[in-house]
């Protein structure tokens, strides 16, 4: 009976280590489960990570091609900004000629004005002389 007893026993305690086994299986599986979603989760965000990686790749190229055109751009406005200088000079420089050059026809202007009323003075002086002496005018004046 001990060795019947005994039996008994050791069946309970298989029974138990069998239920404790069953027990740890199906929270294994839960586990394997749990693990089996999360690396579905991190194939999808490793995914999202690629294709965002792709979008920056090519938002990189076309601002490495904008950069590109910006810095072409500022070559020509250099130039262009060089150009109009030079052309502003050279207007500087035709201005200053003209004022130069109007000064010198004043000059010229008034030489001949103060000549022309130097003339009208010596006419008149001319046809006073003339009707003094008893001729006739030579000047209209």
């Amino acid at each position: 009976m001990k060795l019947n007893h005994e039996l008994q026993i050791y069946q309970i305690e298989l029974v138990m280590q069998n239920d404790e086994l069953v027990y740890q299986n199906e929270e294994k599986d839960k586990r394997a489960y749990e693990l089996i979603i999360a690396n579905k989760e991190l194939i999808f965000q490793n995914d999202e990570k690629e294709r965002r990686a792709s979008e920056l790749v090519i938002a990189n190229k076309e601002l490495a091609f904008q950069n590109e055109e910006k810095e072409k751009r500022a070559n020509e406005l250099g130039i262009a900004n060089k150009e109009l200088v030079f052309q502003n000079e050279e207007k500087e420089k035709r201005e200053t000629e003209l004022i130069n050059k109007s000064c010198e026809l004043e000059q010229i202007n008034s030489y001949f004005v103060g000549r022309e009323l130097k003339m009208i003075e010596l006419k008149k002086e001319i046809n006073e002389l003339l009707i003094n002496g008893g001729a006739e005018l030579k000047y209209l004046i």
